[in-house]
């Protein structure tokens, strides 16, 4: 509804290929600020950020592909059995807490919402126009987010490949949301 047809068919210009040494150096820099800027948050970037590097460097292979399949599947069913252990109905279904998903919804919808009129309002002074599907994609909803958008893109034009261009500022929302979350414990437990 945010968009016109004309603007899901923009196409963006092709990115540039990242350099191993960037890929390898991102995760490393990135860990270093958030740990000297925002400590309390250093612990969730931190896994991230080590995952990505095990990744990046090729080094450790074996455990790299463990990481990305078996073990992650492992900690999802591990978290889901431990919440869902505690999740009794008195508890989960009271006006508080009906309230704070309500909450993330909304905001989960401005965000998505501001993304796309940004980028709209980028294109009125870039040379190199935007996709406004890409704003949509700056949540922290990593890589359904991204996904959403290009699929949408391929909709109005099916030669409109936007999923790379969308996974920058969906990784981004990703860590921002991560940043956002160091923010809170930090005022929270300063209480």
């Amino acid at each position: 509804a945010l968009t016109t047809e004309t603007e899901r068919k923009i196409r963006m210009v092709q990115l540039r290929t990242v350099s191993k040494r960037e890929k390898i150096l991102f995760p490393v820099v990135l860990l270093l600020l958030v740990a000297l800027l925002l400590p309390d948050a250093a612990p969730l970037l931190g896994m991230f950020c080590f995952g990505n590097l095990m990744r990046e460097s090729g080094v450790v292979e074996r455990l790299s592909d463990t990481v990305q399949n078996g073990l992650i599947n492992i900690v999802t069913i591990f978290l889901g059995l431990s919440v869902g252990a505690k999740l009794v109905a008195d508890k989960f279904l009271q006006p508080q807490t009906l309230g704070i998903l309500l909450l993330g919804v909304v905001a989960f919808g401005i965000g998505t919402a501001a993304g796309v009129l940004m980028a709209k309002l980028l294109n009125l002074c870039s040379k190199n126009k935007i996709n406004p599907l890409i704003g949509s994609a700056g949540v922290s909803a990593v890589p359904m987010a991204a996904r959403v958008s290009n699929k949408v893109g391929l909709a109005s034009d099916p030669q409109n490949f936007l999923l790379m261009h969308a996974m920058g500022p969906n990784v981004a929302g990703g860590i921002g949301s991560a940043i956002a979350a160091g923010v809170m414990l930090k005022y929270v437990l300063a209480m």
